[in-house]
């Protein structure tokens, strides 16, 4: 079962081929935060997968470029991945909000108190 954090990266380079067809791998990897060689690796899975198709086409300046297509099942999964990545970030949402009432309830149920300048900050002694 892959990673969250591939299934992030493949619907964000879904999303990245879905509106630029033309985009270069070194774009894709510019855009993305990930080195070219993870786009390249990257690719090759959604293409194996059947969710993007690439087409060889040649510029005027006789430079072999590539189309990146996104295919039917590649729009059915970046909306399946949409989804599972929007309820992912809802839950961590909910989770967060727990967190900062916790932290809100302690502040309040010991008046606020502010720590003097002499306690010692965990933070300043590593």
């Amino acid at each position: 079962m892959p990673s969250s954090v591939t299934n992030e990266l493949d619907y964000a380079l879904l999303q990245q081929i879905e509106g630029h067809t033309e985009i270069s791998q070194r774009a894709l990897a510019r855009g993305l935060g990930v080195s070219v060689g993870k786009i390249n690796y990257c690719l090759r899975a959604v293409v194996d997968r059947g969710w993007v198709k690439v087409n060889n086409f040649r510029r005027a300046d006789n430079k072999i470029a590539y189309m990146y297509l996104l295919t039917p099942s590649g729009a059915k999964a970046k909306l399946r991945l949409a989804r599972d990545f929007l309820a992912q970030k809802e839950a961590q949402f909910e989770q967060l909000q727990r967190e900062i009432d916790a932290l809100r309830s302690e502040l309040s149920q010991s008046g606020n108190a502010q720590p003097d300048a002499s306690s010692e900050d965990c933070s300043e002694t590593l």
